[in-house]
């Protein structure tokens, strides 16, 4: 339940001072930890507290509890743990002299878990959700998870994890259930503060109007809609010249939105420079997440209590955690190691808009849109590595003294659209980089952004069928790694050796030397996405841009996987698709039509079919080898795809579990493509 009030939120930064009034006056109150004035989370309200599933037992963990309230945090400003947020010292103070921010928290418990033995699992919400279920139990995607359903087959929780959600970032889309933090805002003393805000779109159809805001995020507020910092740009490509849109061919249509006379047009790329005012605290996102961890482990009155604690992040939460690693936030204020273990799942290279004066944490980077962010920034390894552009010597793990055992996963996508080679080669990517031994790389070989169900319709039929969206399902292969992560924390147990292309075997290499097949009406990406050397201005080491846009140098040299004969990848994990197919996936889409054909979509991966059978490959001039010249026949192909789960359980990247789902998957697949003749009529 919320309240009225936070419903009633505005589109602005100013009204986020209102979540923490609008939570704590919510009713039915279960109890309230009350910690010392000196301590970093200084309260926990539970709110509700109820059995899961009516107190059903989850394995060997037995029953499991929920748990939502609010908590509150208090940061030292003198604390050298938490000199790294930009404009902490900024922001106003309470009696005690620290700096208070609250967020809305939710926990799964198990019951009767001895508090020696609990492993917490917190997910970094993206953009606010919870995607910890869906991913690693094959449940429904829900805010506040209920049902059987929303519950799936609970691996999590047959694990015995307690899993946490607690809000982090300020900006989040208004909907019921979303996970967001209330931060103070900084000003310079009595004045507010002022500064550039960048934003931009990539138009694919003419709109009348822009939202300043990404994904619908609430912006920060214009200082003066008249100032002449406010520039509107357009421009026909990613690093094309910008043209001056001029001032009176364009407006602010309020807090939120802009309009241009005529419309925005479609294959432009614009961009807003506007003056802003009232940066809050982000970098109080990064301490939330620290702190709540840190109560679960060291404080006895937790009710949550934990030995050992994993983080999770998938995508932008990913790149979060790569973020807060490298800042250092793996260390609380009394000097003491967080997370144990990491899951950064799809973060490609990238850090992001975590911690600096102004920051939008929903702003990424792709191929083809959200350009040019404080994203795929140096350093990208673990290990310390020297670029030979700049001179500077860094690494991920440079700053932090206690670096947990950390899995990077990515699939082919984030190599062609986020850079991920470059977290295991040298910046001039001329050579492997030898990973340290908390780290391992996997790299989910063929699979796009996320998982998708197998397309109906195609983009194109002729002369080869293909979708865009590739169904290769990565997820058996995460239900596993979080397992072995699990067991490698908890356990010291090792887990499987990294698998990933590399450099010294060829299974890495350049856009231009990818061996891809020559299927009839199927073209290739030119290009991938690229992280550049930026400059943003002369304040930037101190977490303060100055030159929006920014100025760009060089790019890093990024590589892509190699392809077989089929045009699916090679290194990293195979999971069955890969090792059985029945088709071509991609993790790359290309832009089709008028508006900036070739370029990469965002995420997306693309499905092109095997032929059924040696004629009809012939008749379309496909090269690749056709399902029954491959298999012969279906139980030929059910004894194959057993073999290869068998060998995949045996390696550690599918659960012994998972092996009839997934050749039960394999099954469905085959019948959808080759399905059984119709009985001739009588």
């Amino acid at each position: 339940m919320r309240s009225p009030r936070v419903k009633t939120y505005t589109p602005t930064i100013m009204t986020a001072r209102r979540l923490a009034p609008a939570l704590l006056g919510l009713a039915l109150l279960s109890f309230v930890v009350a910690r010392p004035a000196a301590a970093v989370v200084s309260r926990v309200t539970v709110e509700s507290r109820e059995d899961v599933l009516g107190g059903r037992s989850f394995g060997t963990a037995g029953g499991y509890e929920k748990l939502a309230g609010v908590v509150e945090f208090a940061l030292d400003t003198a604390n050298t743990a938490n000199a790294a947020i930009v404009d902490l010292t900024r922001a106003p103070k309470d009696a005690s002299g620290r700096v208070t921010a609250s967020a809305n928290f939710m926990v799964l418990r198990p019951k009767a878990m001895p508090r020696d033995r609990a492993v917490a699992l917190l997910e970094v919400s993206n953009r606010g959700g919870k995607a910890v279920l869906p991913y690693f139990a094959r449940a429904a995607w829900r805010a506040n998870p209920t049902t059987a359903d929303d519950f799936g087959d609970a691996l999590p929780l047959r694990l015995g994890l307690t899993l946490i959600w607690v809000g982090w970032q300020f900006d989040v889309p208004l909907r019921d259930g979303a996970m967001r933090l209330d931060v103070p805002i900084a000003t310079d003393g009595a004045r507010p503060i002022e500064g550039p805000v960048r934003c931009d779109w990539t138009v694919d159809e003419r709109v009348a109007t822009l939202p300043l805001g990404h994904r619908n995020h609430r912006p920060y507020p214009i200082a003066d809609t008249e100032h002449a910092d406010n520039v509107l740009t357009e421009r026909d490509g990613r690093l094309a010249a910008r043209r001056v849109v001029p001032r009176d061919q364009w407006r602010f249509v309020d807090e939120t939105r802009i309009a241009r006379t005529g419309g925005f047009e479609p294959g432009k790329i614009y961009e807003l420079v506007y003056r802003a005012r009232d940066p809050v605290v982000v970098g109080m996102g990064l301490a939330a997440v620290r702190d709540m961890i840190s109560y679960a482990k060291y404080d006895k009155a937790s009710p949550f209590g934990v030995r050992w604690a994993l983080g999770l992040g998938i995508s932008q939460t990913g790149r979060f955690l790569r973020h807060l690693v490298y800042q250092g936030f793996n260390t609380d204020e009394a000097r003491r190691q967080v997370f144990d273990g990491l899951f950064v799942h799809t973060a490609g290279a990238g850090r992001g808009s975590f911690n600096h004066r102004f920051a939008q944490p929903s702003r990424d980077a792709h191929r083809f849109s959200a350009f040019f962010y404080p994203t795929d920034l140096f350093p990208f390894s673990g290990r310390s590595q020297r670029d030979p552009e700049t001179g500077m010597t860094d690494g991920l793990f440079a700053h932090e003294a206690h670096v947990p055992k950390i899995f990077f996963t990515n699939t082919g996508y984030e190599y062609w659209g986020r850079a991920a080679s470059l977290i295991h080669t040298t910046p001039g990517a001329d050579a492997d980089v030898e990973l340290l031994a908390s780290e391992r790389i996997y790299h989910l070989a063929g699979a796009q952004h996320f998982v998708v169900g197998t397309p109906a319709v195609p983009e194109r039929t002729d002369p080869v069928a293909t979708y865009r969206g590739s169904p290769l399902d990565f997820h058996p292969t995460l239900r596993s790694l979080l397992t072995r992560l699990v067991e490698w924390v908890r356990d010291g147990r090792e887990p499987p050796p990294s698998r990933h292309p590399r450099l010294d075997n060829a299974t890495l290499v350049a856009v231009d030397r990818v061996q891809a097949p020559a299927i009839p009406g199927v073209g290739w990406p030119r290009a991938a996405h690229e992280a550049y050397r930026v400059d943003y201005g002369p304040r930037w080491a101190n977490g303060i841009i100055t030159l929006e846009p920014p100025r760009l140098g060089r790019a890093f040299p990024v590589r892509v996987p190699q392809v077989d004969a089929d045009g699916n990848e090679v290194g990293g994990v195979r999971s069955l698709e890969l090792l059985a197919p029945l088709a071509t996936y991609t993790p790359w889409s290309l832009r089709r039509g008028a508006v900036n054909p070739g370029e990469l979509v965002d995420f997306y991966g693309t499905f092109i079919p095997f032929a059924r059978d040696r004629a009809e490959r012939e008749r379309s001039g496909d090269p690749r080898a056709s399902v029954i010249e491959r298999y012969g026949d279906r139980t030929q192909y059910v004894e194959l795809v057993k073999r290869e789960a068998e060998t995949l359980a045996r390696s550690g990247f599918l659960l012994a579990e998972d092996v009839p789902h997934v050749v039960a998957q394999a099954e469905i697949g085959w019948d959808r493509r080759m399905p059984p003749p119709r009985p001739a009529r009588q």
